[in-house]
């Protein structure tokens, strides 16, 4: 059976035919975001089946993240949809046009990969990884540990994953279950954004400064049930953001009085910036701790080093176990030497990715554009007209990623990656960001919270 709904025809017997016809709809952009789905009654009848069937079907589509249910106004596609990831709105660059979209590190400021590989492969000659060995190897556990309690990250037994995106993922899905709700940095971490729905959960924007996350909205989120946390603890993407001493306690004491909210600190920005991590780890009985090699070793590493309490670990390590495995050993010894080799200086790091961010915000501001970054590779412009300004900037030659890829509810926005700039790239890349913000007037509003 089938039914017309709008200029697409939903089909199906089953629960998971009508899901799959509902989704394939949404993939294929026949179906757009906010589309309306009919009554279930409706469409139940439409098709021939029972109702219970049609519930079922949406039930899935909700625990995939392609719908949502709104009580009376019903279901719609979400703005969102798992199957058009937010990496999806990308901007075409032109030819000779500079690309500042992507987020990438500056490779020159890369170690080389070879050395350190030749090394693990030769170990691996002499010593295979076979089954049954433990799963993250002795040198890199060591390492990454010293490197936790220097930073004041409370014991705990240290993991490997696929990188940061998948230990989240993995945290969250040890303790939540679709509906479930998880307050998130707005703006914040597209693939994160992504990831929330993907899961069947629901996203809780939280307002971000210079300092992080504000402790009353995080409070707010926290009392209206949202069962989770993740926070950037410096370099946060997209704005910068560095969470200072002040503000860390002040969300230690949020966390407190929720102990049993599971907390995610992502700290990728380690090797590439010299701010003091003001961890918020430990201040409840559910938390993790991740670092990833990809800003300061190379994002084709694939590999994050992480801790957190006893539970989490054993049940990420335990779920980890029955699909991938571990990762690779040859990975791992691989950056334990680059690690242990010093190849990567954070203070040189730093100061190069430091003077690019900070010339580009002051020659922005000096123009009346208000911009910030206080971290890490990235600045944020916060514009009135993210289509309108992208356009602009792209015709005077520089390619700009449109805040939509990082929003929920902040208003709307630009993001530079500064790695691809040279010192005398600066001015002109200002000049131009103000000929294209000043001209939808905007520039002097501060309030990108």
């Amino acid at each position: 059976m089938w039914f017309v709904l709008g200029e697409y025809t939903v089909e199906g017997r089953g629960a998971a035919e009508i899901a799959a016809s509902v989704e394939q709809g949404v993939a294929t952009g026949a179906l757009v975001p906010g589309a309306a789905l009919p009554p279930l009654r409706d469409l139940a009848a439409r098709l021939g089946v029972n109702a219970n069937t049609v519930a079922a079907a949406y039930r899935l589509l909700r625990d995939r993240g392609v719908i949502e249910t709104a009580g009376r106004r019903g279901s719609r596609v979400r703005a969102r949809p798992a199957s058009a990831p937010r990496d999806a709105a990308r901007v075409t660059v032109p030819p000779g046009a500079r690309d500042l979209s992507e987020g990438n590190p500056d490779p020159a400021l890369l170690p080389p990969l070879g050395p350190a590989l030749a090394a693990a492969a030769e170990r691996a000659d002499r010593a295979p990884v076979l089954y049954g060995a433990p799963p993250v190897a002795p040198g890199l556990a060591r390492a990454a540990r010293a490197a936790f309690d220097r930073d004041a990250v409370p014991a705990g037994p240290v993991a490997v994953t696929s990188g940061t995106l998948d230990c989240v993922e993995r945290a969250l899905a040890a303790w939540l279950r679709p509906g479930d709700a998880v307050a998130v940095e707005d703006p914040g971490w597209g693939s994160l954004l992504d990831l929330v729905p993907a899961l069947g959960l629901r996203p809780v924007p939280v307002a971000v400064d210079e300092e992080g996350p504000l402790p009353e909205r995080v409070a707010q989120a926290l009392e209206r049930g949202a069962r989770a946390l993740v926070v950037t603890a410096r370099a946060q993407n997209p704005t910068g953001a560095a969470v200072g001493a002040e503000r860390a306690a002040r969300l230690r004491a949020v966390l407190a009085a929720h102990p049993d909210v599971l907390l995610i600190e992502d700290d990728h920005g380690f090797g590439i910036v010299t701010q003091p991590l003001h961890t918020l780890a430990g201040h409840g009985r559910r938390w993790v701790f991740v670092r990833s090699t990809a800003k300061a070793y190379g994002p084709d590493l694939r590999l994050a080093v992480w801790t957190g309490d006893g539970v989490t670990v054993d049940r990420v390590r335990g779920r980890q176990r029955l699909g991938p495995g571990w990762v690779s050993h040859l990975l791992q010894d691989a950056v334990e030497r680059l690690w242990g080799s010093g190849a990567v200086d954070p203070a040189v790091v730093a100061a190069s990715y430091g003077a690019r961010r900070d010339d580009l915000v002051a020659a922005l501001r000096g123009r009346g554009v208000w911009a910030t970054g206080r971290s890490g590779m990235n600045v944020w412009v916060p514009v009135p007209d993210e289509t309108a300004a992208v356009a602009a900037l792209s015709q005077r030659g520089w390619v700009a990623a449109p805040g939509a890829r990082f929003r929920l509810e902040a208003p709307p926005g630009l993001r530079l990656t500064v790695s691809a700039l040279a010192p005398g790239d600066v001015a002109p890349l200002a000049d131009a960001v103000a000929a294209a913000v000043l001209g939808t007037r905007a520039g002097t509003d501060r309030r990108w919270e």
